[in-house]
């Protein structure tokens, strides 16, 4: 049974820089990818970046290049979305998600298993 929790979310003023946390249990995950989509109130959840947990490769969305980096840390288990400059465009919920095999990494539906998410709210 695969485990992710979410922490590290909350309210932070524009420019300002979060670290979001994805703690995972129940398997070990070598050939899988982390990923972190978002869902503002009222649209689609979206792709905001994934990590290969085998190789550290990363992928990010043109919205957030620059400005977010996954990373991740084997001993725990744990993935991290460090996100600098939050706008207020950055407010939604930040799911951790993790998929076996590397294609369709931008893709929701190619995810198997979900946090239950972590509110973040940028303030102007």
């Amino acid at each position: 049974q695969v485990t992710l929790v979410e922490s590290g979310g909350g309210l932070v003023q524009a420019g300002e820089s979060l670290r979001l946390s994805c703690a995972a249990s129940g398997r070990t995950f070598v050939g899988y990818v982390m990923g972190w989509f978002r869902q503002a109130p009222g649209k689609d959840r979206e792709f905001v970046g994934g990590i290969r947990w085998s190789t550290g490769i990363t992928d990010y969305a043109d919205s957030v290049k620059g400005r977010c980096t996954i990373a991740r840390d084997n001993a725990k288990n744990t993935v991290y979305l460090q996100m600098n400059s939050l706008k207020p465009d950055d407010t939604a919920v930040y799911y951790c998600a993790s998929k076996f095999g590397t294609g369709g990494v931008s893709t929701a539906s190619r995810y198997d298993y979900w946090g239950q998410g972590t509110q973040v709210t940028v303030s102007s």
